[in-house]
């Protein structure tokens, strides 16, 4: 009878998690042509960059802040459904702390009409807040150790006092690797989607949280939601809102879940995108010499003549691959 009780209430849970999924899926959806020709009568468009690929600057004046109703998809049925723990809670928070921030760099994008927005200094001092708030979520909160957990070798370091600087570099790298992806049509959103798959397996099927695998399926579903609009030829773009907000979103079910160093895996993708603007910027600036066509690393293709479609088609074939590898890593580092 307990067995039977056990597998009635993981049938709830499931439940429960395919419908916030599907109802942030729908909800994008649904406010999209809407929200799409809101942001076309109040002019918010898309400013490019100058130094960016010729073949973009057709797409400058395409509404943007699309992250708005992606994290209003997302919050809207979670908030519902939740049964209003900390760590969920605080991976919501950080995420849409992260969108302010990202919200405000595109508003001041638009309203100066310019490609830079929020000076580096303020986004750094607003990222250590929201990294110390979340530090103090994990460890008072939801009673985490500060520690990190290296599964290839089923081996765990102790950080003490060094706990916050590492959450703030788990933040502020996510955050930054998933921005630096947004620059195709679909690219951020749909790999997004894909490491957030992965996100509702460890908490849902591995740990058991099943208010995680809620917040994680609520964000999967708002992706899929708004690919519809954002795959190519993209209506809108997520802008700075939804690629800091869902940044901030990995970042935070990192650190509740304790993958830290697994999210190298798990987000592969954003890890290369990012690795290929450090490796052109240092070899630049050492032999003024260019590894790559133009970088993040996808511009490079671009570059190469390699479609559009194309490329956004295999790099999310590379992060399926890395979100597989990383989960089976997750799953034999429990057993």
């Amino acid at each position: 009878m307990l067995a039977s009780a056990t597998k009635k209430g993981e049938a709830n849970d499931m439940g429960m998690i395919l419908i916030g999924g599907t109802a942030s899926m729908l909800i994008c959806i649904f406010l999209g042509p809407r929200f799409i020709a809101f942001i076309r009568h109040r002019e918010f468009g898309q400013n490019i960059r100058a130094e960016g690929p010729a073949g973009h600057q057709s797409k400058s004046g395409t509404p943007t802040l699309g992250g708005i109703i992606i994290f209003l998809a997302v919050s809207a049925p979670f908030l519902i459904l939740t049964d209003y723990k900390a760590q969920p809670l605080s991976v919501l928070g950080v995420a849409l702390a992260c969108a302010a921030l990202g919200f405000a760099d595109d508003y001041m994008k638009i309203v100066k009409r310019r490609s830079l927005g929020v000076r580096a200094r303020t986004k750094l001092l607003v990222t250590v807040l929201i990294s110390v708030g979340l530090w103090v979520a994990a460890t008072k909160w939801a009673n985490l150790p500060p520690t990190i957990r290296l599964r290839f070798v089923d081996y765990q370091v102790d950080l003490g006092p060094f706990y916050p600087l590492f959450i703030y570099l788990v933040v502020a790298g996510t955050t930054s690797a998933v921005n630096l992806t947004d620059g195709l049509d679909g690219l951020a959103a749909g790999c997004t989607a894909i490491t957030l798959l992965s996100y509702i397996g460890i908490t849902f099927i591995t740990t058991g949280q099943e208010d995680l695998a809620l917040l994680s399926a609520c964000l999967v579903g708002a992706c899929i939601g708004f690919l519809w609009f954002n795959s190519f030829p993209a209506q809108i773009f997520m802008g700075d809102t939804g690629s800091l907000g869902l940044g901030g979103a990995i970042a935070g079910l990192a650190i509740m879940t304790k993958t830290e160093i697994l999210l190298i895996v798990l987000g592969g993708i954003f890890v290369i995108e990012a690795l290929s603007v450090v490796i052109q910027v240092i070899s630049f600036q050492a032999w003024r010499k260019r590894i790559f066509l133009m970088a993040p690393i996808h511009h490079h293709f671009e570059l190469a003549a390699w479609s559009e479609t194309k490329i956004i088609l295999r790099f999310w074939i590379v992060a399926a691959a890395f979100s597989a590898i990383g989960f089976t890593v997750y799953q034999a580092s429990i057993h």
